[in-house]
């Protein structure tokens, strides 16, 4: 608590947001909201209607080495397994079946997890954007307290994790614009525009933050959580370019715009990481996994698709668990569209949807099972 109150970013009691506060509750009617998420026709478009393609992720897959040095493998939502100049970095782990304080109730995976935990391998940091459900995993964070790996967490969130079995020799909790060093990597905990909190009383008292990771020959950036901000550019000027991206681009509403992006938004900000301009990949995460807001299932990734090519901008679509270079091939394929009905343009009113209705039972996915 003597850090957080000395922190520049603490003030009147709470953690505070760049580029002024942030609407951290539903803005609007009520009455608007509860109609997106209970009109019969909005829900049924907010889940897919066959099996997600989930590649069964393999030592095999992980234990080679990456041939450009950089490899991501995105497990669903936020969680990505970087392999980054020989260091192995693990974003936001969760391997739960909710995102929920209840094994009961809450958002449900919409697939399942491509590999256990053990399976992964040793890592050698895990990272931590925020303290939320979906990306702070009390059951996920107890079974890798039980290695040897090391924690970089934003200022406040190690407190959790001490209770939870993690030694306190064990973490890295940082201010933004602090850094830490891991092996050859130096990992720095950068702005965001979200919020933090585990329970109906929001004190605002353990941070959030997007994360710089830079290696021997490559740069990587995750976003965590966050609202679009000018704050992009800054981070980009200090730390960037990156090789890769890992932007958040879902569980965005016109209810919260000051706290997600939408994918439009997702490009922007990585064009002001990258200097004003298209370069390294972008992989789009935070959808996908869970059913968090109004928007369709598959919304995300067919504006994603259409923002970053209007850009040229180079997107990785890759299926939850399939590892990709992004100095190598890229995964490009719209793995999603079988499993949805045409998505409306609502970021491009009057144009025709670009995927066809196609029943899941015609999809062949026995490649990937």
């Amino acid at each position: 608590m003597a850090r957080i109150c000395r922190s520049p970013h603490f003030a009147n009691g709470v953690f505070q947001n760049p580029g002024g506060p942030a609407r951290m509750r539903p803005s609007g009617s009520g009455r608007d909201m509860a109609k997106q998420f209970l009109d019969k026709d909005a829900r049924s478009r907010r889940a897919p209607r066959g099996t997600i393609p989930v590649h069964p992720t393999t030592l095999a897959d992980l234990t080679r080495p990456p041939a450009t040095g950089l490899r991501l493998t995105w497990t669903g939502h936020s969680s990505v397994l970087a392999e980054i100049d020989g260091q192995r970095v693990l974003f936001d782990p969760v391997w739960g079946e909710r995102c929920s304080p209840f094994p009961f109730a809450g958002p449900k995976r919409l697939h399942p997890v491509p590999l256990s935990l053990a399976a992964l391998g040793p890592v050698d940091v895990v990272v931590i954007s925020h303290d939320h459900y979906d990306h702070l995993d009390m059951p996920t964070i107890r079974e890798l307290a039980g290695t040897d790996t090391v924690f970089a967490v934003p200022l406040g969130v190690g407190a959790h994790l001490e209770r939870w079995g993690v030694s306190a020799d064990r973490l890295r909790e940082l201010d933004w614009q602090e850094s830490t060093r891991v092996g050859g990597l130096t990992l720095t905990a950068t702005p965001a525009r979200h919020f933090c909190g585990r329970g109906l009383r929001n004190t605002q008292h353990t941070l959030w933050a997007s994360w710089a990771v830079a290696g021997a020959r490559h740069r990587i950036y995750h976003s965590g959580d966050t609202g679009y901000f000018e704050g992009f550019r800054d981070i980009g000027g200090a730390h960037g370019p990156f090789d890769a991206t890992m932007i958040q681009v879902g569980a965005y509403s016109e209810f919260w715009p000051d706290i997600h992006m939408t994918p439009e938004e997702g490009v922007r900000s990585h064009l002001d990481l990258q200097g004003g301009k298209p370069g390294g990949v972008l992989l789009p995460i935070h959808w996908g996994t869970f059913n968090l807001a109004p928007h369709p299932w598959a919304e995300p990734g067919e504006w994603m698709a259409d923002a970053a090519e209007a850009v040229g901008q180079t997107v990785a679509f890759p299926r939850p668990g399939a590892p990709f270079e992004p100095g190598g091939e890229l995964p490009t394929e719209p793995w999603w569209r079988p499993l949805t009905r045409p998505v409306p343009r609502v970021w491009n009113t009057g144009a025709p949807p670009r995927n066809e209705e196609t029943p899941s039972g015609d999809l062949d996915l026995a490649g990937d099972r």
